[in-house]
């Protein structure tokens, strides 16, 4: 039985065909807030992201740069984590469907569903894109084009093995009725239902058009689908000595492109195996630019460099959930994240932070039971949020304190009173809010924290400010 005081999130495992952009880093930033907030919360933690190596489009774009297939991808999986090191994200563990561990579990689990009569062989022809590494039918394309990347799709016939998918349609949809939140945000949990009512066919899960995956222990002359391979990393990643604590997840992060072979495919695969379901999926939106889905392939992208270079990290990471809810789609504008750093983060929190360190500096502190700025219900509604995943709720709420104690600081005028109290009332609001706003912005927090002398603690949060030497803050946000 898995603890309570676990936590356990992931990330797609995203392919290493070039750097990675906003829409890589959206996901991993938030498994990372999510990640912060559960530490704070004294749980133990376990957040998974890596990287999807194996199948044809790597081959292809591998053949293409003069690499082998293994090449290109040592020489790529670097890149995501410097990217993910600039942005600030602590993950625990980086995996890689090449890791000769991962491969061993993945075999295995295809074992057990074959001696469980799971998979048989035949012959599959259909419309593949290379770029989704999925088979379309006909109704699904547009003017035979692939329905995401808009390019013109490949027939293919070949032999494969396929694993007996519908055979799970019964339990599937036992399984969403039993587990309500099991697939969200819950407006998507519907169009799962219904497709999977419709029909569900059975899936193919070997190629032998190219030779860059796992080969099945049962015919080495096969090699693992793409998707069969990948989606158990979230599980392969847990048998490592001291991680088996952690499974099932707790959630599932991902794009909704991908929540068919999430909230489907791998239920029915862990169902065949015996093998404990995750908690939830949650699907979030894309990121848009121009209106148009950010895709590489047809010009539009944002990398982490160019995301980061606008106005710094912390902006970067407070806009992209501060800008839209999380599980809908947003449009990235370069000027709407300006407007926010210029008049959320710099006129607001920054200084905010500058007066009243400023005052304190020249006035001092005194303390006082006066709550004028009481944070205790702002703690309730973080957490709420949290729970739902609602993280623009959660800096809605906390941008809302923020404004409450930039209006008592001009209601109580201390630079003209000199009135301690008051003073220590900001102080105190003002660690209790960069606490909660900590797992979004860890290193403007980690600034404030050096000002103000708390730590990052469910301890620090309930308990009252302790007074000591507080001088002049440095300027958190300079205006672009």
């Amino acid at each position: 039985m898995k603890s309570k005081n676990t936590f356990y999130v992931t990330t797609p495992i995203y392919y290493p065909n070039d750097v990675p952009h906003i829409g890589h880093a959206y996901t991993t930033l938030a498994a990372d807030i999510l990640a912060r907030w559960h530490k704070l919360l004294e749980k133990e933690v376990f957040f998974l992201t890596g990287t999807d190596e194996h199948g044809k489009k790597i081959e292809t774009v591998a053949k293409k740069s003069g690499k082998t297939a293994k090449e290109f991808v040592d020489s790529l999986v670097p890149e995501f984590k410097k990217a993910w090191k600039k942005l600030n994200i602590d993950y625990d563990s980086f995996i890689r469907t090449t890791d000769k561990d991962h491969e061993k579990v993945v075999q295995k689990i295809l074992s057990i569903v074959n001696k469980k009569g799971d998979i048989y062989k035949g012959f599959y022809e259909g419309y593949y894109c290379t770029e989704c590494e999925a088979y379309y039918t006909e109704k699904d394309l547009v003017e035979l084009c692939c329905p995401v990347h808009k390019t013109r799709i490949e027939k293919l016939k070949e032999e494969s093995y396929f694993f007996r998918l519908s055979k799970y349609q019964n339990k599937l949809l036992e399984f969403y009725k039993k587990n309500q939140d099991f697939i969200s945000p819950e407006y998507r949990r519907q169009e799962i239902i219904n497709r999977v009512k419709e029909d569900l066919q059975d899936l193919s899960i070997s190629r032998t058009s190219f030779t860059w995956g796992i080969p099945l222990p049962f015919d080495k002359k096969h090699v693992c689908y793409v998707w069969f391979d990948a989606l158990t990393n979230y599980y392969s990643a847990t048998r490592e000595k001291g991680k088996e604590k952690f499974w099932p997840a707790d959630v599932h992060l991902i794009g909704k492109d991908i929540l068919w072979f999430h909230s489907v495919i791998w239920p029915a695969i862990l169902f065949s195996a015996g093998i404990e379901q995750p908690k939830k999926v949650f699907a979030h939106g894309w990121w848009t630019f121009n209106k148009e889905k950010i895709s590489k392939s047809r010009g539009k992208i944002i990398n982490v460099e160019e995301l980061i270079t606008i106005a710094g990290v912390d902006s970067a990471r407070y806009f992209l959930f501060r800008e839209t809810p999380f599980g809908e789609d947003g449009d990235f504008s370069e000027n709407a994240l300006k407007d926010r750093h210029n008049n959320e983060l710099a006129n607001k929190l920054g200084n905010l932070v500058l007066r009243v360190s400023t005052l304190i500096d020249k006035y001092g502190l005194e303390k006082t039971t006066i709550r004028n700025l009481d944070s205790k219900k702002l703690f309730e509604r973080v957490q709420k949020g949290f729970e739902n995943l609602e993280f623009d709720k959660v800096l809605n709420e906390i941008f809302a304190f923020v404004d409450l104690c930039n209006e008592f600081i001009q209601d109580k005028k201390p630079w003209e009173t000199r009135d301690k109290r008051v003073l220590y009332e900001l102080a105190n609001a003002i660690k209790n809010f960069s606490i909660l706003l900590n797992p979004f912005m860890p290193e403007t927090c980690e600034k404030i924290s050096k000002t103000f002398n708390f730590d990052f603690t469910l301890k620090e949060l309930k308990k009252e400010f302790k007074i000591g030497k507080i001088k002049k803050a440095e300027v958190l946000f300079r205006k672009v």
